[in-house]
């Protein structure tokens, strides 16, 4: 039986991937301080990752699944915490990659500071290069948009909740902008497949090789809700966050060696209906924003 450590493993991410390992027979661990309801199957080590003592020194861990670390400082504390791990897999961002670059971004595209993003990519950049000086057989993923169930960051929810109470949805311009998703059951095949495998590469792009419109990523998560839409366009002066779940951002990435190593990913339409089967049981799990009072108070005809 493998031993691993999932790194928070109550919310979105962490939490799927805790459950997905228990499922799957390992012993796992999740490292979080305690502050929200567990998975089943888990075994807490409760601390703060950012000092964590010798809560985790006389661990061995066959596996360690990094899902939190936004910092160098982060990776850097873990890693002397533990007493010894073989792998590592550590979940960085595609907010690496500076806007300006060409598209579709490939790993070996120069990273660098993304003017939509910020910190939270520089940041990811240097927890990076600080988990591969420090441990060089180590594994990076950059996902774009993660989705399915457990997501409590209110993209999908968003329309979802608009299906259900039969709203017009308000479409940043004409709805040409393009989205790329990975679905987070895929992201732990993956996972799974580099463990397995041992590639050479050590970081990868991830996620599903084909983009979508966001007019028809919305309708889309209308007819999984069982509804039509109407659309309504919004003046593009607008800023696009303030009533809308993504920046007005387009990228894609290139996912050439993912796909060379795990050939088939969930379809979209299959991966929301999965979601809205989840939000449908858990809406008061999702951190809402106020896109509907902003729409209502300011865009409503």
């Amino acid at each position: 039986m493998k031993k691993v450590l999932v790194t928070g493993g109550t919310v979105f991410v962490s939490r799927y991937v805790s459950e997905y390992y228990v499922k799957k027979g390992y012993q796992v661990y999740v490292l979080n301080r305690n502050r929200h309801a567990q998975p089943e199957g888990v075994t807490l080590i409760e601390a703060d990752r950012n000092a964590p003592g010798d809560r985790l020194r006389d661990f061995h861990f066959d596996v360690v699944f990094d899902i939190t670390a936004r910092t160098a400082g982060e990776v850097e504390t873990l890693l002397h915490a533990i007493g010894s791990c073989d792998d590592y897999i550590f979940i960085s961002s595609s907010a690496v990659y500076p806007e300006h670059c060409t598209q579709p971004f490939h790993e070996n595209t120069p990273t660098g500071e993304n003017k939509f993003w910020g910190k939270y990519g520089t940041d990811k950049i240097q927890a990076e290069q600080t988990l591969m000086k420090e441990k060089p057989d180590a594994y990076i993923l950059r996902p774009p948009y993660l989705y399915g169930p457990m997501n409590n960051v209110y993209r999908e929810a968003f329309v979802f909740e608009c299906a259900l109470e039969n709203r017009k949805f308000y479409l940043p311009g004409e709805g040409k902008m393009k989205l790329q998703f990975f679905y987070v059951e895929d992201l732990c095949r993956f996972m799974d497949v580099i463990l397995d495998k041992k590639p050479d590469e050590h970081i990868f792009n991830v996620g599903n090789r084909e983009c979508i419109s966001i007019r028809d990523w919305v309708r889309l998560c209308y007819h999984t809700a069982g509804k039509d839409v109407q659309f309504v366009n919004a003046d593009a002066s607008i800023e696009q966050r303030k009533y809308f779940s993504f920046y007005n951002y387009e990228y894609c990435l290139d996912v050439s060696r993912q796909y060379s190593l795990m050939p088939e990913t969930r379809p979209l339409a299959e991966g929301l209906r999965e979601a809205f089967a989840w939000y449908s049981n858990n809406p008061d799990s999702v951190d809402k924003r106020e896109y509907v009072k902003y729409i209502d108070e300011n865009l409503a005809v």
